[in-house]
């Protein structure tokens, strides 16, 4: 199975003057567009945009200074760089309403959970096509993306993929689809796991007797330094658990009780059925007849 390979920090040149568009413009897309933004890497008008919502379009204008259409196909076809992120529900309906509109020479790049290529190419009759899978924290810059391009993508236009997911933080090419989907079960859902050992934390520290707004930035920060210092060791978390346990020691306790609870265990039967869940989701838009006919070019999101 290949290895994720990180690609160096990017330049403006990289993108140059490339036209961004971006049908769906939900959180993920904006915080996308305004990470390239803030960095310099792309400027206003570089940038169009789709959203079914008016009230939503104005609200994109307004905060990122961008272009906002009311038509998908408009988008497609001015855009050099076409980023696809809208709902998994919708988007059989979108790839129906741009089914051979994109030009052969523009890059396509989907964030939608459970896309594979395949069915993106059949519903597009396109080939250059990359699949992303980002996680909530790419919201803020401190996101983790896995991404793999088909063959028809240039290793230019693969510089350019590099240059726009670094705006969501880090960013890994693999050669293998298949770890894309593995992904959407590790770090695209990583947050959630994450979030629910906070969560049972604070309330545990409540139920010892903490303050809810004492508890909660005690786990936070313990969390945010524990990970901190994991990355900065570059030890196996293994190593470092058994750093921080003494024999007959508190930890030492605490660990007795999670295993007594099958903590590993719940915890890979979670990824598991993420990643099954991910399967479904890829079987059902292959499924879904994607290559039909054109519909209406109202946008979706």
């Amino acid at each position: 199975m290949s290895q994720p390979q990180a690609n160096p920090s990017p330049s403006s040149a990289e993108l140059g003057s490339s036209a961004i568009g971006v049908i769906g413009t939900g959180a993920m897309a904006e915080a996308m567009i305004a990470g390239l933004l803030r960095q310099g890497l792309l400027s206003r008008p570089q940038v169009v945009c789709s959203h079914p919502r008016a009230e939503r379009a104005r609200e994109l204008e307004e905060r990122l200074g961008v272009t906002v259409l009311a038509d998908n196909l408009e988008v497609a076809r001015k855009a050099d760089i076409l980023i696809l992120a809208v709902k998994p529900q919708v988007l059989p309906r979108v790839l129906r309403q741009l089914a051979g509109s994109v030009p052969a020479e523009t890059l396509v790049i989907s964030i939608v959970g459970g896309a594979g290529t395949a069915a993106l190419a059949a519903g597009l009759g396109h080939r250059a096509i990359v699949r992303a899978m980002p996680n909530t924290p790419a919201q803020i810059g401190e996101g983790v993306t896995v991404w793999f391009a088909t063959a028809a993508v240039t290793p230019a236009a693969k510089g350019q993929v590099s240059a726009l997911l670094s705006a969501l933080g880090t960013q890994l090419e693999v050669e293998d689809e298949r770890q894309v989907a593995m992904a959407t079960a590790v770090s695209g859902t990583g947050p959630t796991y994450a979030f629910l050992f906070a969560e049972s934390l604070v309330e545990a520290a409540v139920h010892l007797g903490f303050p809810r707004h004492l508890a909660r930035r005690l786990v936070l920060e313990t969390l945010r330094g524990s990970i901190a210092f994991a990355i900065q060791s570059g030890e196996h978390p293994a190593q470092l658990r058994d750093m921080v346990t003494s024999p007959g020691g508190t930890s030492a306790e605490a660990l007795a009780a999670l295993e007594r609870g099958r903590f590993r265990t719940v915890v890979s039967d979670a990824v598991w059925a993420a990643f099954r869940r991910t399967l479904q989701l890829e079987a059902a838009l292959d499924e879904s007849g994607a290559n039909s006919a054109p519909a209406d070019t109202t946008p979706s999101a």
